[in-house]
């Protein structure tokens, strides 16, 4: 058993509130698997039902699009293309090819990872103001893509996918999909919390602090954007490719929009880019009002005029996002807190020794103080 005059045992001086905390982030998320859990048993009707699963595909497309967002600082407007690319691949893998309805979901997911490396390789070179515009010029250029090629995507007309399992009634039949959307942003969560704990999270965050920096660090910044920007557009496009199997009529105005990427981008400001939970939260605000206004006011544009004003009212007061100004205005009514770093037994005595030297050099230099060999 080390003892306090052994240099090598350690004494740790934590924080009172480190398992406080911890807990509370553990009864958080049991709250919040069990209110996913019970949802479909308590929403009181279908239709309540199929708008829960909207705001649970916005807050899976937000989580995907902070992969890219909230590691590298890189505004993506074009996450919708990814997610109609998603959402069209499976549904002609299953019209065209036969292919299984989750068979071709899968397919789907990794031919649009695989288009993501040249799509990455171009865009990446370019930041800022830069990049945005080649998002923007992605998703255009695939609506024009998919609304002109009528004779295999549908054009206009849009392309009607099978329902995967025809002989369930409609609740039912939002009801497994609520859990499939459900169990595929449990996985996005999970895959970010590991990256975000990983070295190569480590190498991401350097990059939106400074890439310059970092790559002076010796960072392979391309290749760390790169390979962060394969696994978004994976997830972004299940969830396409799940939305094309839930809704079943897919429209390559909707599919292909530039709303669909300012609508993430807001969600995950909205919550909070860097944290794990922010951009579901930022879903359920935004995906919450946006079926709100889209239902009174449908006919007119005043759910943009909405979404708009939200927009600058986070961009102007809450920058850094809900969940983070809300950790901030805890921390003003903690107390002051020790550090977390351990400190040796030696490092404890030789500060103790330091403290009594300093205090008999400082005793010895007064006036009136007779020295050392005076009082001998």
């Amino acid at each position: 058993m080390p003892s306090a005059s052994d240099p090598s045992s350690t004494t740790t001086i934590r924080r009172p509130t480190v398992t406080v905390a911890r807990a509370g982030r553990v009864v958080l998320l049991v709250v919040l698997v069990a209110a996913v859990v019970s949802f479909p048993s308590l929403a009181p009707n279908p239709y309540i039902l199929s708008a829960g699963i909207l705001v649970l595909n916005y807050a899976l497309l937000s989580t995907s699009w902070n992969f890219v967002g909230g590691f590298t600082g890189y505004i993506s407007l074009g996450h919708g293309a990814l997610a109609g690319l998603g959402a069209y691949g499976t549904g002609l893998l299953v019209t065209r090819a036969g292919l299984p309805s989750f068979l071709a979901l899968g397919v789907a997911a990794l031919v649009v990872a695989a288009l993501a490396v040249p799509i990455g390789y171009a865009a990446l070179r370019v930041r800022g103001a830069s990049f945005v515009i080649v998002s923007i010029a992605l998703v255009l250029v695939l609506l024009l893509v998919f609304q002109s090629w009528a004779s295999f995507t549908g054009g206009s007309r849009g392309l009607t996918v099978p329902r995967p399992f025809p002989d369930l009634l409609r609740p039912e039949h939002h009801r497994v999909f609520w859990f499939l959307f459900a169990g595929l942003l449990a996985l996005a969560l999970l895959v970010w919390w590991l990256i975000d704990r990983s070295r190569f999270g480590l190498g991401l965050k350097a990059i939106r602090e400074d890439e310059d920096k970092a790559e002076s660090l010796g960072i392979p910044t391309f290749a760390y954007k790169l390979v962060v920007f394969v696994v978004s557009a994976g997830f972004t496009a299940a969830a396409g490719g799940l939305y094309a199997l839930w809704f079943g009529d897919l429209d390559p105005v909707f599919q292909f929009s530039i709303l669909t990427g300012s609508y993430l981008v807001l969600m995950a400001l909205l919550g909070g880019v860097r944290t794990l939970f922010g951009p579901l939260l930022g879903a359920l605000v935004v995906g919450t009002a946006l079926e709100y206004f889209k239902v009174e006011y449908g006919g007119t544009p005043l759910h943009l005029v909405a979404t708009g004003l939200l927009l600058a009212l986070v961009v102007l007061f809450m920058p850094d996002g809900v969940l983070p100004a809300v950790a901030a205005m805890l921390d003003r009514f903690r107390p002051a807190q020790q550090s977390i770093r351990e400190v040796t037994a030696a490092e404890l005595r030789e500060q103790r020794e330091s403290g009594v030297r300093a205090e008999t050099e400082l005793a010895a230099t007064r006036p009136g103080t007779p020295s050392t060999r005076e009082r001998a």
